[in-house]
């Protein structure tokens, strides 16, 4: 059966013809008995058998794994939802476990779940290019916002195709096969973006025929855009107002060295270099030429710190010292040996006991190069060893070794450098004539940027043959760039021309719209053709330079404007400085004092503010539905009313209002009305025969002025925190605080003028800086009051027991009663379950030696119904571990969770 393997004479012939055998591809139970016959004969033809068993068994098993696995990906395929995450784990595990993925089934489906893969990751992609085009489209939008109407209202055509083909390929997103597969981050990024940019393009068409309308009739109110409202403006024949930026700082000069600080250098040089070199005469006074070499190289490493510093005598000296250390390392012939039989070690150990290099080609270079000089300099000093000069050069011959095959590879390395800079530069030329009737040049300046890149990055050469392609190289990529250095030349021209606008300008009295216009140029100009940044950054400083100096003299007027302080402004800060001496004091009571003095000194402003609405006319009866807001005359509401007068606007200058409000320009006299009644939430219905359905008043459908939330401020129908639409603005940006609603300005009437710039801050400084210390001295009082409790605990006082109003809310005084009751009674078992349930009351984090107690009380937990759960009882737990012995883990277990639930 086997073709004569038993009878074979020797073991090659039983070997070949059990591979013939073999051929046959006999069963698995033949294999078997064949191989336990010749087991015990010929044990390494026997393992013939035994690796043909073993590739047998390995088959078998991928042919399992391979089932196994292939469902798997058929259930993951099948699924609605696809992670990305565990595809790839698929692959992962299954090679990990050996399935054969290279062979069918797993490889169509390995293929089948790249596919998915990939289609989700781009789904992904398309949606992050979408986010980024909503926002270049708002952009736009707000671009289109500056210009003038007539301008704005030619791109609103192209803008609404955009804006409509946005969101068509939106939903071409969402309704992707594979879109259920995204990410769940993905899906409310993009909703996100749809809505903003609906809402923004929606504020601009409203805001575009406000201004329309505005333009067409002379009592429609202004739109909100500021540049439009100005052009309404100055078609109507009245004046814009402006704004200035800060003034900046110099910058300081830097310091220059001067003559004594040299000559301080130069000392310190001598002194340091003196030292060493009479340590190197006296060394070959002496004729120590061991001692020698290492003072020389002391000097050596002196000078490269200080020889820059030296002076012509002392440098002489330094040369000689060295000149004579060197001599006396070669006269000596008794070294020679010495470091001859150095050297042969040195080159015996470049390769290791197993011929293996200890290093790569150059390093190895390097260091046979300079064993070989040193066996030369070593042979100039003393009579020749030809015994360690044989060991020494087979060493390095067997050495050099490495070094051959290392110059071998840079050749063929540098034949292929060369051929790919060849292929770079035929593709520049190629590129060069694409280009011919381009106008991109930001695309074009990307690519040359993106070709000296590759060239530089396109691997080593040697100098002839780089200068050779050297030269070559810019040749042609001079050629390719000389359109972009034409156009760069251009809009050079053209940038110089604004720059002597933007002088007349400057020179000229400060018009806004006219900078705001000057600047737009200048931004298209160099969003179309890029310049280098050095030469750019330099032309923007001087195109800035006047407009900066008009602006300056504009901030440095409103300074003197706003310098001398009111009596109103006096009070603020004077109160302002006594909340920061109590806050300093450390005293809870003094700080909340001063904190309702300086609530005090703001409420004077709306008491102001009254005073001057008797005077004025009485408003129509529809402003009365609009009732303003109350001022707040706690302390904890101090800061937040501070904000909201901050922005006042009721007599705005001129200079203070850069976009205007006509809103602003007559301010409406506030009726204070009497304090309403309740409103009436819900009637209750009466639902017998014949009788009439009770109905609630108008408007308060769950709430003030018929919100479902109850949120104050907006009525049904108005939007006034819609994205596009904009609210009065008076003075500057950083003045107005932004923390009043952005539909609430018509509760501002009883604030009063604003305060000033320096009252303000000094407030809201102040404020902010005393509400900190309280939080502290809070935090503080807390800390004690559980030291306190964890003490009374360890001994085990009642006495010592904090008292109800210490503990804090969270605790009454049935719980406390609970807790004296605990501690003054005789120590009991642990509580260890009641501390578990505190841990999971407080929500903190179990040791890990009780971990799996908790997790096993946990699911015992979800299996009890109507039963009170930690969160209710804990109180409760409290008592019952305060019942029980003190010891250091469970005390500070129970501190950590009552941290947390004392301050609840």
């Amino acid at each position: 059966m086997t073709g004569g393997a038993f009878s074979a004479a020797t073991s090659g012939e039983r070997s070949a013809r059990v591979r013939d055998w073999l051929q046959t591809e006999p069963s698995g139970e033949l294999m078997n008995e064949v191989y336990r016959e010749l087991s015990a004969r010929d044990k390494g033809v026997a393992k013939i058998l035994k690796e043909k068993l073993d590739e047998i068994k390995r088959a078998q098993g991928q042919e399992a794994l391979a089932i196994d696995w292939a469902q798997k990906a058929e259930q993951m395929l099948q699924a609605p939802r696809l992670n990305i995450a565990d595809a790839l784990a698929w692959q992962r595990d299954a090679a990990k476990a050996g399935a054969p993925l290279s062979r069918e089934p797993l490889a169509s489906l390995k293929i089948r779940l790249a596919e998915v893969v990939k289609s989700v990751e781009d789904l992904q992609h398309q949606v992050m290019v979408q986010r980024e085009a909503a926002v270049l489209l708002a952009q736009r939008i707000e671009v289109l916002s500056t210009k003038h109407i007539a301008e704005a209202r030619v791109g609103q055509t192209g803008l609404q195709a955009d804006v409509a083909q946005w969101l068509a390929q939106s939903v071409q997103l969402t309704s992707h096969a594979t879109w259920p597969s995204v990410d769940l981050k993905f899906p409310p990024q993009l909703d996100a973006a749809s809505n903003q940019l609906q809402a923004v393009w929606d504020g601009f068409s409203a805001a575009l025929v406000s201004a329309q309308q505005a333009q067409a009739d002379v009592s429609a109110p202004l739109p909100p855009v500021p540049v439009w409202a100005d052009e309404v403006r100055r078609s109507r024949g009245e004046a814009t107002a402006s704004a200035a930026p800060a003034e900046q700082p110099a910058k300081p000069a830097k310091p220059k060295l001067d003559p004594a600080q040299r000559q301080a250098l130069r000392d310190a040089a001598n002194v340091a270099v003196t030292e060493v070199l009479d340590a190197v005469e006296k060394e070959v006074a002496e004729g120590h030429g061991k001692a020698t070499a290492g003072a020389a190289a002391a000097l050596r490493a002196v000078l490269k710190t200080h020889g820059k510093h030296l002076d012509a005598a002392l440098d002489e000296r330094v040369h000689n010292a060295l000149t004579a250390a060197g001599e006396l390392e070669g006269w000596q012939r008794w070294r020679a040996d010495q470091l001859r039989q150095e050297l042969v070690t040195k080159a015996e150990a470049l390769l290791g006991a197993d011929k293996t290099p200890a290093m790569g080609g150059r390093k190895m270079q390097e260091n046979l190069r300079q064993l070989r000089e040193s066996w030369k300099q070593t042979d100039q000093g003393g009579l020749p060893n030809h015994a360690l000069w044989k060991r020494f050069d087979a060493a390095c011959n067997e050495a050099y070794k490495t070094v051959q095959g290392w110059l071998d590879q840079i050749k063929q390395e540098s034949a292929a450098h060369r051929a790919q800079r060849v292929a770079l530069m035929e593709e520049v030329k190629a590129w060069t004539l694409e280009q011919a009737q381009s106008d991109d040049w930001r695309s074009q300046l990307r690519a040359l940027h993106q070709f000296a890149d590759r060239w530089r990055n396109a691997g080593h050469l040697s100098e002839k043959s780089f200068g050779e392609m050297q030269s070559q190289w810019k040749a042609i990529i001079k050629a390719a760039a000389a359109r972009l250095e034409a156009a760069q030349k251009a809009s050079i021209e053209r940038r110089q021309a604004l720059i002597n606008e933007a002088r007349e300008l400057g020179a000229a009295a400060l018009r806004v719209d006219a900078i705001k216009a000057l600047q737009l140029r200048w931004q298209t100009e160099a969003q179309a053709v890029p310049l280098d940044r050095k030469t750019e950054q330099k032309l923007w400083e001087i195109f800035r330079a006047p407009l900066d100096e008009a602006f300056q003299r504009k901030g440095a007027e409103r300074q003197q404007a706003v310098t001398q302080l009111s009596a109103r402004d006096r009070a603020v800060i004077d109160a302002s400085k006594a909340l920061d001496a109590a806050n300093a004091s450390g005293d809870a009571t003094q700080i909340r004092a001063a904190m309702a003095a300086l609530d005090a000194a703001l409420r004077g402003q709306a008491e102001a503010a009254a005073a001057q609405a008797k005077a004025a006319e009485v408003s129509p009866p529809a402003a009365a539905d609009e009732t303003p807001a109350a001022v707040s005359s706690s302390a904890e509401d101090a800061p937040s009313a501070d904000a909201a007068q901050a922005p006042a606007a009721t007599e705005p200058a001129a200079d203070e209002a850069p976009e205007g409000d006509a809103a602003q320009a007559e301010p409406a006299a506030v009726v204070t009305p009497p304090k309403p009644a309740k409103p009436v939430v819900a009637v209750r219905g009466d639902d017998r025969p014949g009788q009439k359905k009770a109905e609630a008043p108008a408007g308060t459908f769950g709430g003030r002025d018929g919100r479902r939330d109850g949120r104050p401020g907006e009525r049904s129908g108005e939007r006034p925190g819609r994205m596009g639409e904009r609210g009065p603005r008076t003075g500057d940006r950083g003045d107005r605080g932004d923390r009043f609603p952005r539909g609430d300005f018509q509760d501002r009437g009883e604030r009063g003028p604003r305060l000033g710039d320096t009252a303000f801050r000094a407030q809201r400084d102040a404020m902010e800086r005393a509400e900190m210390s309280l939080r502290k001295l809070a935090a503080q009082a807390h800390g004690e009051t559980l030291t306190r409790l964890m003490g009374a605990w360890q001994d085990r006082q009642a006495d010592a027991l904090p008292t109800a109003q210490e503990l804090g809310k969270a605790v009454n005084a049935t719980a406390r009663q609970a807790w004296t009751q605990a501690i003054s009674s005789a120590a009991k078992a642990p509580a260890a379950t009641a501390l578990l349930r505190l841990e999971m009351a407080a929500e903190v984090p179990t040791p890990a030696d009780h971990l799996s107690e908790r997790r096993a009380l946990q699911l015992q937990l979800l299996t009890q119904r109507n039963q009170p759960g930690p969160a209710e009882t804990w109180s409760q737990d409290v008592a019952q571990v305060l019942s029980g012995p003190h010891d250091a883990d469970t005390a500070r277990r129970l501190q950590t969770a009552l941290k947390n639930l004392l301050r609840r």
